[in-house]
């Protein structure tokens, strides 16, 4: 979850652009996964991600060739893979910025909402330079650049009539259903609007062993109140693994220990049916009692 600062932070560029506040949020929730910095070198960094597509065609002669030899750049997407840390990532970043530091910028998504440099000139920045400099200023200034590609895309006003699917295709591209970019941004919504919780497991999401996070301790909160103990750590470990596959193989689930949309639906009917379950024995306890 964001920090009460960042949330502060998020409203107020909403309020400045005549936003919802809570629509702003829970879109900058589902998109950065609710990690808005990187420690890199000992200083907070907005969260990268580099494109070497993008760095290829924006290179010719000499420097083209110096950032293929280099593993930084080619003309197939995906060809270059980001490295798992955002450390590594910044690193990549500064060799490329030593061949060509404007096409470099341009050729990275930046911050919570990433944002593509490339698209400076289209969202009024005066160079690529000022579009880092804003997303690098802090949670504030990379909401900002969100907020200025959601304005430029003409994705306003399907924000403040909660039309998820179009916001979602508008945002996150034709293939948002694939990863049910807009069933999360209207769960993430109800959270904060009504202060209910999160779905347990976001439809598109897979739970398996090596998996981190709030998401595991959820799981294995639910699992030990249903019968199959985890320990909360937030690891999805060899503990957690065995109770996933005895609450499957108990519920005529293929016992492979992911969890998905089948199981997840099935540990919530689980915890509401039991909850069902408790209030009756305790009416009836009560009433025997006289």
């Amino acid at each position: 979850m964001f920090s009460e600062s960042v949330v502060n932070e998020i409203k107020q560029a909403a309020q400045d652009a005549g936003l919802e506040p809570t629509a702003l949020l829970a879109v900058t929730a589902v998109e950065s996964a609710d990690q808005v910095f990187a420690l890199v070198e000992g200083k907070q960094e907005p969260l990268i991600r580099f494109e070497g597509h993008y760095f290829d065609r924006r290179l010719s002669g000499e420097k083209q060739e110096q950032a293929r030899a280099q593993c930084l750049a080619s003309p197939t997407a995906g060809a270059i893979a980001n490295p798992k840390t955002q450390a590594d990532r910044w690193k990549l970043l500064k060799q490329a910025a030593a061949i060509d530091a404007q096409a470099a910028y341009e050729s990275v998504s930046w911050g919570l909402g990433q944002v593509m440099g490339a698209h400076w000139q289209w969202l009024g920045y005066a160079s690529v330079e000022a579009l880092v400099e804003e997303a690098r200023s802090g949670a504030f200034g990379q909401v900002r650049l969100m907020v200025r590609y959601i304005e430029k895309a003409g994705l306003a006003e399907a924000l403040r009539s909660h039309d998820w699917p179009a916001f979602a295709h508008g945002y996150n591209g034709p293939n948002y259903k694939k990863n049910n970019y807009d069933e999360k941004i209207a769960d993430a919504y109800q959270h904060y609007a009504t202060g209910k919780p999160l779905s347990t497991f976001a439809p598109s999401t897979l739970l398996r062993p090596g998996s981190q996070g709030e998401a595991i301790a959820h799981l294995q909160r639910s699992l030990t109140a249903l019968g199959y103990p985890a320990s909360a750590d937030g690891v999805f470990g060899p503990a957690t693994l065995s109770a996933a596959q005895k609450f499957q193989a108990d519920h005529g689930l293929d016992a492979d220990g992911i969890i998905g949309k089948k199981t997840s639906q099935a540990i919530e009917a689980a915890l509401a049916s039991s909850g069902l379950l408790r209030r009756f024995w305790l009416w009836l306890k009560n009433w025997l009692a006289g």
